[in-house]
């Protein structure tokens, strides 16, 4: 059976990529949490993982590193993990790849954070830009595909890519077109979403780094999370 380590699922976006896919394809595999605060963890898992990073994914003496790696790895060995039909294929795998190496305003400037809700301190040019890509983007897909997947009528990896950033849409209040928006909805009613959700939410821990980034660039308005302090006005 596969093992994937992760990281703490309030925060650790990379993480949730391949363990989606394993979850909603319903692969069997071992959850291994390498906790952010724990420094005999990582030190042990640095041993293990090549660049030292979440997640990994180790199959008997095989061992994945890199969210892209990992899932197509699953792909040679299991049915679903892309869409069936070719041209959905190159598109889904292409949005996948883009997803990976860009959206870098997004990803800097709204950090996932699960528990949280954000005002931003403002809307910069670069935002709205990866903004607008993503919406068009997912229109593309959707209205080529048919929906109610990017890709077309079933759940695919190209959907755990972007699963990250429908925790961020709802993290930071962040605007879409009417489309994207009932994507996002539909992404995180799903149970296997609800579930990463909720388990961040029972998190206690906080990570110093991540929690400077939200001061940095918002106000937390709502703190969802276990134990959470009252927010600061």
């Amino acid at each position: 059976m596969y093992t994937l380590h992760i990281a703490n699922k309030n925060y650790s976006s990379w993480s949730l990529r391949p363990w989606l896919v394993l979850r909603e394809l319903q692969i069997p595999f071992i959850e291994q949490l390498v906790p952010f605060h724990s420094q005999a963890d990582w030190a042990a898992f640095r041993r293990l993982s090549p660049n030292g990073k979440v997640p990994c994914l180790v199959d008997g003496s095989t061992t994945v590193w890199e969210s892209l790696a990992i899932v197509e790895y699953l792909a040679e060995r299991h049915p679903g993990v892309w869409p069936e039909e070719a041209v959905a294929r190159a598109w889904a795998r292409s949005a996948a790849a883009e997803m990976h190496a860009g959206f870098g305003e997004l990803r800097n400037r709204c950090s996932m954070n699960c528990g949280i809700r954000v005002q931003l301190h403002s809307i910069t040019a670069a935002l709205i830009a990866d903004l607008n890509r993503l919406s068009a983007l997912w229109h593309d897909g959707l209205s080529r595909f048919g929906g109610p997947f990017l890709a077309g009528p079933a759940f695919s990896a190209v959907d755990a890519f972007f699963a990250p950033v429908a925790f961020r849409i709802q993290t930071y209040g962040l605007e879409l077109d009417a489309a994207s928006q009932a994507y996002v909805t539909g992404m995180l009613e799903r149970d296997c979403l609800r579930s990463w959700y909720d388990a961040g939410l029972r998190e206690t821990f906080r990570d110093a780094p991540h929690e400077a980034e939200i001061a940095q660039f918002g106000r937390i308005t709502q703190d969802l999370r276990a134990n959470a302090a009252p927010p600061a006005h």
